[in-house]
């Protein structure tokens, strides 16, 4: 086969640092556009984003040449740049998680995404990526996830 086809779902969830709610809610949609400005910037298709105060959602589809690595890296970095003009403070946790997302299911994640602030109504970020990592089997640490 003379060229790459491939189609990689991943949706990634990262927090603020120490999960502190300093994203203002009236900054979280120029946040999300900036950050699929990014995306746009180094090639990613960010299919989805969300999230609330303390953090955000990504469904992103991945090329055969991108590593998702760099991908959140350079979301977490250009974003935290540009939120710190307006919150000094501002900072992201160190690591994410990403999960693979079969295309059957994009639709279901795009409206989980999308619905975060409706979701943390009922269970906060450290609820919700500990189901998160159950749901897909990922062996983890309890104290390098929580909080």
């Amino acid at each position: 086969m003379s060229h790459s086809h491939v189609l990689v779902l991943v949706h990634c969830a990262f927090s603020t640092k120490g999960r502190v709610p300093i994203i203002p809610r009236d900054k979280l949609g120029e946040l999300f556009a900036y950050m699929g400005g990014i995306a746009r910037n180094h090639g990613v298709t960010l299919l989805a984003v969300g999230g609330i105060s303390d953090h955000v959602h990504v469904l992103l589809r991945v090329s055969a040449d991108q590593s998702l690595a760099t991908i959140v890296r350079d979301l977490k970095s250009n974003s935290s740049r540009w939120m710190r003009e307006t919150v000094p403070q501002f900072s992201w946790q160190k690591g994410y998680a990403g999960f693979s997302v079969s295309p059957s299911k994009k639709l279901a994640v795009m409206r989980y995404i999308a619905r975060q602030e409706e979701h943390h109504r009922r269970k906060s970020f450290d609820e919700e990526i500990v189901e998160l990592l159950q749901a897909a089997g990922v062996e983890y640490d309890p104290r390098f996830v929580l909080g």
